[in-house]
């Protein structure tokens, strides 16, 4: 048996296949069909394989397959004056080919051709190559990969209805880099360095910052998701997943530096302008007379008695506008009765009414009384952390050291990644051949 590599169709990583046309041609002897003892050749049509005995050859790893029929059918026949018959046929089929693409795009692939017999054991049919297994292997191209080579094996496969032959061709395909050069990696490297830009441009530019870390974003979520759109929905991490993932990260922290100096700057101008409030405000404290305090808290009382003789409630109403309403007489009202915004609140010289606020609020008396909830410990340690940790950290008077330092350590980082990346995925002595 041998095989003719027509051409190299299609390779599909979606589906885990490959569509490969190509001739295969079985030879065997059968001597009741002798009739010559010269060496004669009859040619015959494809239609006469129906009258004699053929092998029921198979393709174990076939998901689909066609036979050609233009302008007859791609068979012949071909019969030796000794019995020896030649079977050949040209057909295009779809196998399946199990890739690994962990390596993806920096991988390569081993695609087989499994040939083997349907109903026939190892006692009945013994299948095996010729001298010259496999042709057209190096005229063979495909787009996206080079063959680098082919071998062929056979063994015996052992299933429920017995023991088999199967003949096995492996192509070894190097994936072509080129096309996600272009298409994914240069423009994911562009994306990044614009995400850089922004480091030049003046801190108070917000929308000018923020529109170009927000398109640098969008625009790596896109590449991310038209790469995903071609490959199979496979669970483990793949070479380009690890590059876009990092490249969107690195535009991503560009996007986060702008919120830090934009943060860092406004707290800071936030924090002096509450200093300088603050100072004014004890200035007007100590400046103002003493007897200012006295007369406005004077003022409140006199707000809140009036509140009291204007109450919606008329029992506390009706007290206050009777004649004999006095200091004396309130000394026999139970506080009790009165509603909470009410109450009066024993003090050194006898009943005095609750005091209004300088925030408008009412002390419904002293609150001393009430229980202290503790804040959780959980609470007060993370405080305490978080304390020490902005401590630790170094004042930055300027936010513009921010950028400066960005607009180093950003492309050393960067370039550092790629220096790992492409080490580890492209060299030969990082991994071996997948």
């Amino acid at each position: 048996m041998d095989l003719t590599i027509a051409s190299f169709d299609s390779i599909s990583e979606v589906n885990m296949d490959y569509t490969i046309t190509m001739y295969l041609n079985q030879y065997w002897k059968d001597e009741r069909l002798a009739f010559s003892t010269d060496d004669e050749i009859l040619t015959l049509s494809g239609d006469f394989a129906e009258k004699i005995w053929v092998p029921d050859t198979f393709f174990a790893n076939d998901k689909n397959s066609f036979l050609h029929d233009v302008t007859e059918r791609n068979k012949l026949v071909r019969l030796n004056g000794d019995g020896s018959i030649t079977y050949g046929m040209r057909f295009t089929t779809t196998l399946a080919c199990m890739m690994d693409l962990h390596y993806y795009p920096l991988d390569s692939q081993n695609c087989t051709v499994e040939i083997e017999s349907y109903g026939y054991t190892v006692s009945d049919v013994v299948m095996y190559w010729k001298d010259t297994p496999v042709r057209g292997v190096d005229e063979a191209e495909l787009p996206q990969f080079t063959i680098i080579g082919c071998e062929t094996n056979d063994r015996k496969e052992k299933l429920a209805t017995g023991n088999y032959q199967r003949l096995s061709l492996s192509f070894k395909l190097q994936r072509n880099i080129g096309y996600f050069v272009f298409q994914t990696y240069l423009p994911s490297i562009l994306i990044v360095m614009l995400s850089w830009v922004s480091f030049w441009i003046n801190h108070e530019a917000t929308s000018a910052r923020v529109a170009l870390g927000i398109t640098t974003v969008l625009t790596m979520t896109t590449i991310s998701t038209g790469v995903r759109s071609s490959l199979p929905r496979i669970s483990y991490v793949k070479a380009i997943d690890i590059y876009l993932v990092m490249c969107f990260v690195f535009v991503f922290a560009a996007l986060l530096e702008y919120a830090a100096v934009n943060y860092t700057y406004w707290g800071a101008r936030a924090k002096k302008k509450s200093k300088k409030t603050k100072e004014a405000e004890d200035k007007i404290t100590v400046q103002a007379p003493a007897g200012s305090v006295s007369d406005q808290q004077q003022q409140q009382e006199i707000i809140e008695l009036q509140d009291l003789r204007m109450s919606p409630i008329p029992s506390i109403r009706n007290r206050h506008n009777s004649r004999n309403y006095s200091s004396s007489s309130a000394e026999g009202l139970d506080p009790a009765k009165f509603p909470p915004s009410f109450r009066m609140n024993r003090a050194a010289g006898g009943y005095s009414f609750p005091v209004r606020s300088a925030g408008g609020l009412r002390f419904r008396g002293s609150r001393s009384h009430l229980p202290q909830h503790s804040k959780p410990k959980v609470f007060h340690a993370l405080k305490r952390g978080a304390t020490a940790i902005r401590a630790s950290m170094p004042k930055i008077k300027d936010v513009n050291v921010i950028d400066k330092y960005s607009r180093i350590i950003f492309p050393f980082s960067f370039m550092l990644f790629n220096a790992a990346y492409w080490i580890f995925y492209v060299l030969p002595s990082a991994h071996g051949p997948k």
